[in-house]
Parts: structure tokens; C-alpha cells; sequence
């Protein structure tokens, strides 16, 4: 009962820190696509699929941290990984991919992969800044 437990809990919190997360980045995404298309996108579906995105990417980072051994502070290796590097780039045009095919603009055309590139890039320069400050 206590693993039943532990686990539900576990995919709660990570829910729950994904949404967070996601809000985060789709007002990123939703601000770089509006200034990239010239045209209104639906900010519903830009946070739908950043938070599919997030949930993804904490999939992958938790993955590449446990075969790590980087699960405890202090995570400058972690960062200096060529795997998470690797995993990082996989996650990115994942993140890509669903930006792009996810998101609408208001007239009813999909964003140009292009847009979804620099959306992405916009959002992991963001992210990574953070994460190398609060590692170092």
C-alpha cells in the first residue's frame, strides 16, 4: 500500500510540476510565435503542447540523471554530461516537432516549423540559463 502511495504521489507532483513549468514556457512560446507570424496563436493549445512537452522532458532529464548517479545536488556534472547533452538536442526537436504540430494560428494554418525551431530555442536558452545559475 505504501509503494501504491508513493507512487501516486510521485505522479502528482510530477503533474503538477510539469503544469508549472509549462506555463512558463508557453508564455514564451506564445509571446516568440506572436512576434514570429505576425499573426495571433492559440494560447490554449501553445500551453498544451508545452506541457506535453515538459512532461516528456522531465521523462528524459530524470532518465539521464538516474543512470548518471546526479540525482543530489550539486549537478554541474550533470550539466557537463555529453548524454544529457545528447538527450537535451532529442529533446528539443521533440519539442519542436510538437509546437509545431500542435499549435494553430488564429486563421487556421499551423505555425511554419521555423517558428516552432525558434520558439524552442527561445525556451531552452531561457532554461538552461536558469539551470546553469542555479547549479553553479
Amino acid at each position: 500500500m505504501t509503494t501504491l502511495l508513493t507512487l501516486l504521489s510521485t505522479l502528482l507532483w510530477w503533474v503538477l510540476y510539469s503544469s508549472i513549468g509549462a506555463l512558463f514556457f508557453a508564455i514564451i512560446a506564445w509571446s516568440v510565435l506572436r512576434w514570429i507570424e505576425r499573426c495571433p496563436v492559440v494560447f490554449n493549445r501553445t500551453y498544451l503542447a508545452c506541457l506535453v512537452w515538459s512532461l516528456v522532458s522531465l521523462l528524459i532529464i530524470t532518465g539521464v540523471a538516474m543512470h548518471e548517479g546526479h540525482l543530489r545536488p550539486p549537478f554541474a556534472p550533470l550539466l557537463n554530461s555529453t548524454l544529457l547533452r545528447s538527450a537535451l538536442v532529442v529533446d528539443m526537436v521533440i519539442g519542436a516537432v510538437l509546437l509545431w504540430r500542435l499549435i494553430p494560428r488564429i486563421d487556421a494554418h499551423r505555425i511554419r516549423p521555423t517558428s516552432a525551431c525558434m520558439a524552442v530555442a527561445a525556451i531552452m536558452a531561457v532554461s538552461v540559463g536558469i539551470a546553469t545559475s542555479l547549479a553553479g
